[in-house]
């Protein structure tokens, strides 16, 4: 069984809806934050929101990972910084149960990405780690800085397409 570790993490401008996600995989964790610098994967998201980007990002790096692997069975560890991907899991009997629908019996915004991130990780084997972003950097460790690949990734694209944007 092939594993492979997921990083993930977003940038978003609320007030304009756009964002950028990002992700890297890591075969190996004894690969050096150098060697991996040039393989983060950046895509830029519209009408979005901060917890509907980590999610679309996510979605992003699974189909492209599936799309890699084939029939080839895969395990996941995924490192990300957002509470609500960490705890997906968890809640599914009850968002499945109650139709996807708040207490007010409204749909929940996100409920068709909740949807696909269950068909997707209903198909891999997955572990979810949350990482605690932005720390600083005499106290990261070597996943930490993993993950400042990401989210250095997402706040550079964002950053410039906003600038061209001012342009």
């Amino acid at each position: 069984m092939l594993h492979l570790q997921i990083f993930t993490d977003g940038s978003v401008n609320s007030q304009l809806k756009v964002g950028y996600g990002a992700y890297l995989v890591v075969p190996d964790l004894e690969m050096t934050v150098d060697a991996l610098k040039n393989k983060v994967k950046v895509k830029r998201f519209e009408k979005t929101s901060s917890t509907k980007l980590e999610l679309q990002t996510l979605l992003w790096a699974f189909s492209e990972m599936i799309a890699l692997v084939h029939d080839d069975k895969l395990s996941l560890t995924v490192y990300t910084d957002s509470q609500n991907i960490v705890s997906l899991p968890d809640r599914r009997p009850r968002l499945e149960q109650d139709n996807y629908l708040s207490r007010n019996n409204k749909r929940l915004a996100n409920h068709e990405l909740y949807q696909e991130f269950y068909r997707f990780i209903s198909n891999l084997n997955c572990r979810f780690v949350k990482v605690a972003g932005h720390r600083a950097s005499g106290k990261k460790d070597e996943i930490d800085k993993l993950f400042g690949l990401v989210d250095q990734a997402s706040r550079r694209a964002l950053r410039k397409d906003l600038w061209y944007a001012r342009s």
